[in-house]
């Protein structure tokens, strides 16, 4: 068995290993990553082998520490991060690159088809209809997106987004709101088999199927990285935000939001962003906790979706495609029935 995981910010690590007799046997651990000292390599190796192959992360993790040797240092990689490579061999999961990739960027829609179509087609990638695909969103109306779980009266100012003209929706992920100002903001979703995300936790799969957008913005001159959860940050502020939903249909969605542009005095204005949830942001403002990437890079918005394209592109190989005729009219029939309606707005008061 062959796992492999991407640190995020990090190395690559890789690894081989057998199962005999529900053991863990011939494992050995490789990658770029930096270790001191050389015979630390063969400790892991040690470590690992003759463990139960049901071990979980946690368990892994505590038979490789225990067998460092004092004076171990690790670079680029983590105890953490070997474990989730063993549990991804173990669980078979695939990489970015098994797959043939769609890149999709058309035309505005309305943001209530955009959270519709991310229902539409995780589904369809879930049941084989079609392969794992990384579509950009583009819309001409200004929209509050609400996580699954959030209470509308607790996150929005109804008056004030009336006023702005903001409508209010929401979407099937959890997580908190999304503030998007028509052509202020960049949005994608990601739609993959779980296999890509085995033996990961919810965690893990956030920074790894983001990492792609870190190594663009880097590319960019922005100093950006992952902050756990689920922010994409930088060292001059906050950039965005990403979510996730499991389906039952064996896909995963993942989405993601970050400023391009964003008036933080009507964000505050709209959205009941409490004195609670700042301060354990560390700053009294939520207009400075977002960064615009068009203050970082001096770019277009346009600009900016087109180097994220291309970094996806050359990293895992992708081609152009389109929404299908079937997957619009199954969004266009879910906006009737769930996403515009009272019901599901409302389903937090």
């Amino acid at each position: 068995m062959h796992g492999e995981y991407k640190v995020p910010g990090g190395k690559l690590v890789v690894v081989d290993l057998e199962v005999a007799d529900s053991l863990i046997t011939g494992f050995r651990l490789a990658g770029d990553f930096f270790l001191e000292p050389d015979e630390a390599l063969g400790a892991i190796d040690q470590a690992v082998n003759g463990l139960p192959a049901s071990s979980d992360a946690a368990t892994i993790v505590a038979a490789i520490k225990e067998a460092l040797p004092a004076d171990a240092v690790l670079l680029g990689f983590t105890a953490e991060s070997v474990a989730i490579a063993i549990r991804r061999a173990l669980s078979q999961a695939t990489s970015f690159t098994d797959y043939d990739w769609t890149i999709i960027h058309s035309g505005p829609l309305p943001p209530q088809m955009h959270l519709a179509l991310d229902e539409v087609m995780s589904i369809e990638v879930g049941e084989g209809r079609r392969g794992p695909t990384l579509r950009v969103w583009e819309w001409n109306e200004s929209a509050v997106v609400l996580g699954s779980f959030q209470s509308v009266k607790n996150e929005v100012d109804l008056e004030n987004a009336k006023k702005y003209g903001f409508d209010v929706v929401r979407r099937i992920s959890g997580g908190g709101a999304m503030f998007m100002e028509a052509g202020s903001i960049i949005t994608y979703s990601i739609y993959v088999p779980s296999d890509l995300v085995r033996g990961m936790s919810f965690a893990d799969s956030y920074a790894f199927l983001d990492e792609w957008v870190i190594t663009a913005l880097k590319s960019l001159g922005i100093d950006a990285f992952y902050q756990p959860l689920n922010d994409i940050t930088s060292a001059a502020g906050k950039i965005g935000g990403a979510a996730q939903k499991r389906l039952g249909s064996g896909a995963v969605l993942h989405h993601a939001t970050m400023s391009y542009d964003m008036d933080g005095e009507k964000m505050v204005k709209v959205l009941r962003i409490g004195r609670e949830k700042m301060s354990d942001k560390g700053t009294k403002s939520a207009a400075k906790r977002v960064d615009p990437l068009r203050s970082q890079t001096g770019l277009s918005r346009v600009e900016i979706i087109d180097e994220l394209k291309a970094t996806f592109t050359r990293l895992y190989g992708a081609g152009t495609g389109e929404i299908t005729p079937e997957e619009l009219s199954k969004a266009e029939e879910l906006v009737r029935t769930k996403f515009s309606t009272t019901e599901w707005l409302q389903r937090v008061p």
